[in-house]
């Protein structure tokens, strides 16, 4: 036999040496790896389970204006469709004239806080001489809250609020005198207002 195919035949037996030896490694690594106890399978397996991060982010829930459960309704959401006893009670009386009511009037004993019923922007906050202070949230989905007749606000213009932020206190106004501390709640979708006791407790995205 040559010298060149001596070294031939070694360079060869090298190779097949050095991959019979990668082989037994993969097997010896592989062999290990399943002989975990259960013990071990189930705490990868809880693990991976119990620090999963949730796709979905939490509901977004339209809240009352309110958090004190003395407060009652003294003036429904004016609505044509509802029976005459209930539209009675959606009128307010300003200088002589019977008006129906755009929002709600909750009323108390006393003055109570007065919150964010979503996540939210103040866009205005002013004084009116009729309907006392006023301040409005912008929220997402085209949805503007009002709130009216204030005694005190602790909000301004260009805040960020969250839902159940206190945005201030009820009050009085000159369109509603005889009923007291009160908020005047009203409930804008897409420009449209709306009964607000309709979408209380309601998500967000079934709007």
């Amino acid at each position: 036999m040559t010298e060149r195919k001596v070294k031939k035949s070694v360079i060869y037996l090298g190779y097949t040496l050095g991959l019979l030896l990668l082989v037994g490694l993969f097997t010896i690594v592989e062999v290990k790896l399943n002989k975990k106890t259960p013990e071990e399978k189930d705490y990868v397996n809880k693990t991976i389970f119990e620090n999963k991060i949730p796709v979905v982010g939490s509901l977004e829930i339209i809240a009352r204006p309110y958090t004190d459960n003395t407060v009652k309704i003294a003036t429904n959401y004016y609505n044509k469709q509802d029976d005459e006893e209930t539209q009675k009670n959606s009128l307010i009386l300003f200088e002589n004239t019977y008006l129906p009511s755009t929002g709600i009037d909750y009323q108390s004993d006393y003055d109570f806080d007065v919150v964010s019923i979503l996540d939210g922007i103040v866009v205005t906050v002013k004084e009116d001489q009729t309907l006392g202070r006023i301040v409005e949230i912008k929220h997402k989905n085209n949805i503007i809250s009002t709130y009216q007749s204030l005694s005190e606000v602790l909000v301004k213009e260009g805040d960020e609020v969250k839902q159940g932020t206190i945005i201030g206190k009820s009050g009085t106004s000159n369109i509603q005198k005889d009923m007291g501390s009160h908020l005047h709640f009203e409930l804008t979708i897409d420009s449209q207002t709306v009964d607000p006791e309709e979408y209380y407790d309601k998500e967000l995205g079934n709007l």
